[in-house]
């Protein structure tokens, strides 16, 4: 982990797909910068590990699910009586080319990154608004602009959640919320099943030459969550070694 710079000391965070890759990372990063943080996942196993490795607070919920949402939400103010930024990252993969996609490769893809991204934003905005101040971050991707040969699905739904962060920035930025997203490059559990070739020959056409590590992109999202980015909002940012230029 980089050297901590932003003080989260009394702010709560609530980051969902907190169980492994780049949600643990964030979790952490919230975490040792003081902050108070619930990791959200649909593993009940892996998320109770990585909120003991952190002293963070567990909880198992499906983010496609309203009841789950509400319910997540509703523990998080009774603990603490407050929520002071949101991380959507919660995601799942279920690749094919398009003619070989089912209703339920496609509907469960959207359900989990755009349905959960909307989901936890709409029921954070109303304790967002009574504090006037919030911070949510989204995590898209490079495919959602560009799109990738097997992820059809996974494009649009990431490209819903770039039209999403923008319009929730335009309609929140007079409560005091800013609306941010990160279009990220790590090496995670979600690039594992591309085969070693073309993880090379992506590699290639990074100008970094690498993937990056988790914890870089944590360190992204606590610039847009910290005090210091009040006036950002709408912007996808990518964090992606010059893969998108």
């Amino acid at each position: 982990m980089g050297n901590l710079t932003f003080d989260f000391s009394g702010r709560t965070v609530v980051v969902t797909g907190g169980a492994r890759g780049v949600g643990r990372a964030i979790g952490q990063h919230f975490r040792a910068a003081g902050a108070t943080v619930f990791l959200v996942d649909y593993d009940n196993d892996e998320v109770a590990v990585a909120a003991k490795e952190m002293n963070a607070v567990g909880l198992a919920a499906d983010v496609s699910r309203t009841a789950d949402v509400a319910q997540v939400m509703e523990q998080v103010i009774s603990d603490t009586g407050r929520i002071d930024v949101l991380v959507n990252n919660a995601g799942i993969l279920r690749d094919g080319m398009l003619w070989k996609l089912t209703d339920e490769d496609y509907e469960s893809v959207m359900a989990v990154h755009a349905g959960g991204t909307f989901r936890f934003t709409r029921a954070a905005v109303p304790h967002f608004r009574r504090q006037g101040s919030g911070r949510i971050i989204n995590v898209t991707s490079y495919t959602g602009l560009h799109g990738n040969p097997g992820q059809s699905n996974y494009s649009m739904a990431k490209a819903g959640i770039i039209g999403f962060t923008k319009t929730a920035a335009k309609e929140l930025a007079r409560f005091g919320i800013t609306v941010n997203a990160i279009s990220p490059n790590a090496q995670t559990r979600m690039i594992s099943s591309v085969p070693a070739e073309k993880l090379d020959q992506i590699s290639a056409g990074i100008p970094m030459g690498r993937f990056a590590e988790a914890w870089e992109m944590a360190a992204a999202v606590a610039f847009l969550a910290a005090d210091e980015a009040a006036y950002i909002t709408g912007v996808v940012l990518p964090v992606d070694g010059g893969l998108s230029l």
